[in-house]
């Protein structure tokens, strides 16, 4: 029995050995380290200048980290890209650190590639292809990134001679343009305003105007705050209309100019003004009633009277008044008055006096 007994375990433990060598594969071949391709290019285009971006990868093909990254190639081509011969850029990027946790920041690759004239196109749909190749220290790429196309509309110079004044009407935008050529019927050139208030990076579109035969460009910004100051620039823009989708091409700034909205712009003179007396069995007085001034900033206005053998008037009001009419009290029979009104902002800008309207006592 006891024989047996070892005969047993002998054989259970040459299959527990037979069993643990199974597990041991053939040995696997040394890592390529080659970047996994980036699959979130992205592209924007200003001009002659195109804007690429990219998450730096972090891992390789076989799922391990990189640990090693030679230089990225920038890729550019007609229709899709099969190979990078001629890469028009190439940059060296660090290797991304190591953060635990998943909301850390993906690591950014950013490159800027200016378009050479002769591909720009009248030609709407005409587009160009790029995409970039991150390469090992051997000079290897795993693959093409996601490949991306960006219009080669044509887009006009940069506005020139921006200027800005401020008038009562807002602020005064003006510039010189080019004559633009007749474009495709889904095309149009457009020069468009920015504005940003100082303080703040947000910009807002003042407005747009389209481009032609003209070469002189004026427009009014009336969506301002007064005594507030406001940083402005142009651009012309290259509008694509399809029925499917819209694509704009942004050309290049002016400088930014800076402007102080200042109200030192009086209301509208008051107008119609008509002086009425009224006294037989009450005490004397004249009614004074005008058109109201539709200033959006308008606080009230002043009475202005004088006698016949006078020449400068004199306020009868201590404070603004609100409605378009007065009534004058201080009068005395055998005199002849005469009136004028002016209208005044909330700045305390008061309007010239309206044309007089003259009423007699008997």
């Amino acid at each position: 029995m006891r024989r047996m007994a070892l005969r047993f375990a002998l054989a259970v433990s040459a299959t527990f050995m037979l069993a643990a060598c199974a597990t041991i594969g053939p040995p696997q071949p040394p890592s390529l380290e080659l970047p996994k391709p980036p699959t979130d290019l992205r592209a924007s285009r200003k001009g002659e200048r195109v804007n690429l971006a990219w998450t730096i990868p972090t891992m390789t093909t076989d799922r391990e980290t990189v640990r090693n990254l030679g230089p990225t190639l920038i890729c550019r081509g007609h229709g899709e890209l099969s190979s990078c011969d001629n890469p028009p850029g190439k940059i060296t990027t660090p290797i991304p650190p190591t953060k635990a946790g998943a909301s850390a920041p993906k690591p950014q690759a950013s490159y800027t590639d200016v378009l050479p004239s002769q591909l720009e196109s009248d030609d709407p749909s005409a587009f160009i292809t790029y995409a970039v190749q991150v390469l090992n220290l051997d000079g290897r790429a795993a693959g093409f990134s996601n490949q991306v196309h960006v219009p080669l509309a044509r887009t006009l110079p940069s506005p020139r001679d921006f200027r800005a004044r401020v008038a009562k009407e807002g602020v005064v935008l003006s510039w010189m343009g080019e004559i633009a050529a007749v474009p495709p019927a889904d095309v149009q050139y457009v020069y468009r305003v920015y504005r940003r208030a100082d303080g703040s990076n947000e910009r807002v579109m003042a407005g747009d105007v389209p481009a032609g035969v003209e070469t002189s460009f004026t427009m009014i910004d009336a969506n301002i705050e007064w005594q507030k100051t406001y940083y402005y620039r142009a651009e012309a823009v290259t509008a694509i209309h399809r029925s499917s989708s819209q694509q704009e091409i942004e050309g290049d700034d002016t400088p930014e100019i800076r402007v102080f909205a200042d109200d030192v712009f009086p209301p509208t003179v008051p107008a119609a003004l008509q002086a009425v007396y009224s006294g037989p069995g009450q005490k004397p007085f004249i009614d004074l009633v005008w058109a109201p001034v539709t200033d959006a900033d308008l606080t009230g206005y002043n009475v202005y009277r004088r006698e016949e053998a006078e020449t400068n008037p004199v306020k009868l009001n201590a404070e603004l008044i609100k409605a378009p009419a007065y009534r004058d009290e201080n009068v005395a029979a055998q005199k002849k008055y005469f009136y004028s009104v002016a209208a005044v902002d909330v700045r305390g800008n008061e309007s010239a006096r309206s044309e007089e309207a003259s009423e007699a006592v008997p």
